[in-house]
């Protein structure tokens, strides 16, 4: 998934350190989901030999994408200190090379080859593509034309709630916030509908509808004028909320972990960075990681047969503990020298990520399925990879995410400027305690 860094002070070499960890947790993640995936095609059998069960490793890889998430991006928001800023780097940031696998991904559809998956060709398409420019498809019962962008959704979710505590200046109560989400997916996260307002009104009228008030979230969260931004940001927040306990194509009660799980992140960066209490962080994440138990506990007793209630609470609680000793190993390691290859594959986690599915696609349309277990092909298949995802990275991630730094440059030094007739100062300077030490 996309992360952002927080612009950095200091020599590129003291910064490229600071940060190596963060670098190395993408990459595992990215790896490990892209194996994940890989195994069930090349390998099944060698894989169903290994015997694990208790734990995920899909689940575990985006999980440890989650709290990396939580952990940057209020912290790019924060110390840019301007949200138009931010949009534009998220947007430069992920839409490049998402769109890019979309349509590589649509091609064989197009050309009458190969159905899309889930059924997605069922739907209309103005629907399809309208959620899917959202980025929150997931939340609003349109399958996911690539089966790993369901991550993508919560990012966005994501990204409407910080935003909506920064312009209300509520942004320093992460540890809080994510106990709270992780509480009520223990206590209502069953009981909350899922895709109940598209069942309601309808797919279409709901992804336009929610497209209409997320544009005009952002645009609002963007202005200069104090009432205006947060309104706007307010309004992208209880959007986010509305669509996590109504219209969830997952369970609420997951929805909601995910949120704690990030907002556990970004209450740890908190601590290091001397803006809460480090035992405050520590036992907030404590009690996320309980309540992320218990709610997957509850869940189970209730939804499933009585055979699969074990195992799905093994593997659920075992990839989420796994996930936070990861990354608490990394944390760990952040004042240590990473190996350059390691934090190489950090930097092209989101090609990875994003275009592994695409691979497999394409490896099926023209090799066929394997009859038997082929550690060959998987190996060409890791070593195309990442072959692939560092041109993807060199030469569509990269040049945007410069782009989005000029951008971001010029409206900063636009937004310093004072503005035609107003004596008072620059517009929309951020006040001290908006920006994160």
């Amino acid at each position: 998934m996309a992360d952002s860094e927080p612009s950095r002070t200091g020599s590129p070499a003291s910064s490229a350190a600071r940060l190596a960890w963060l670098d190395l947790l993408r990459g595992i993640a990215a790896m490990v989901v892209a194996l994940h995936h890989a195994t069930y095609y090349y390998v099944p059998r060698w894989r169903a030999g290994l015997g694990i069960d208790w734990f995920d490793p899909g689940l575990y890889g985006v999980l440890v994408f989650f709290l990396v998430s939580g952990y940057i991006i209020p912290a790019s928001l924060e110390r840019h200190g301007q949200v138009r800023r931010f949009w534009i780097s998220r947007v430069l940031r992920i839409y490049p090379l998402l769109t890019t696998a979309c349509a590589i991904t649509l091609l064989p559809y197009l050309l009458g080859v190969r159905g899309l998956r889930a059924g997605l060709e069922a739907y209309r398409p103005a629907t399809a593509v309208l959620a899917h420019l959202t980025m929150l498809q997931d939340v609003l019962a349109v399958p996911n034309v690539i089966n790993v962008l369901w991550t993508l959704s919560y990012e966005m979710l994501f990204y409407l709630l910080v935003v909506a505590l920064f312009v209300t200046r509520t942004h320093r109560l992460s540890a809080p916030i994510a106990v709270t989400l992780a509480a009520a997916a223990v206590l209502v996260g069953g009981l909350l509908p899922m895709a109940a307002l598209s069942r309601t009104v309808g797919i279409g009228p709901t992804a336009a509808l929610t497209a209409v008030v997320m544009v005009t979230a952002i645009v609002a969260a963007v202005s200069t004028r104090p009432s205006v931004r947060t309104a706007g940001g307010i309004l992208g927040g209880v959007l986010a909320i509305a669509l996590v306990g109504l219209n969830g194509r997952i369970g609420p009660w997951q929805s909601l972990i995910i949120l704690a799980v990030m907002f556990t992140g970004t209450a740890l960066y908190r601590a290091e960075h001397g803006q809460i209490r480090p035992r405050t962080a520590v036992l907030s994440a404590v009690v996320v990681l309980v309540c992320a138990v218990a709610a997957g506990a509850l869940h189970a007793q209730v939804t499933m047969a009585p055979a699969q209630v074990d195992a799905f609470a093994v593997y659920w609680s075992g990839s989420l503990i796994l996930a936070a000793l990861t990354f608490a190993g990394g944390w760990a390691l952040r004042r240590h020298r990473i190996p350059r290859w390691l934090t190489g594959l950090g930097a092209i986690s989101f090609s990875l990520y994003l275009l592994h599915p695409v691979l497999l696609m394409l490896s099926d349309q023209f090799g066929g399925t394997p009859d038997h277990d082929d550690a060959l092909r998987l190996t060409v298949f890791v070593a195309v990879l990442i072959a692939v995802s560092a041109l993807t990275y060199r030469y569509v991630e990269s040049p945007f995410q410069r782009l989005g730094r000029r951008i971001g440059r010029s409206t900063a030094t636009a937004a310093r400027r004072p503005a035609v007739g107003d004596a008072a100062g620059p517009v929309a300077a951020p006040a001290p305690d908006d920006v994160a030490s």
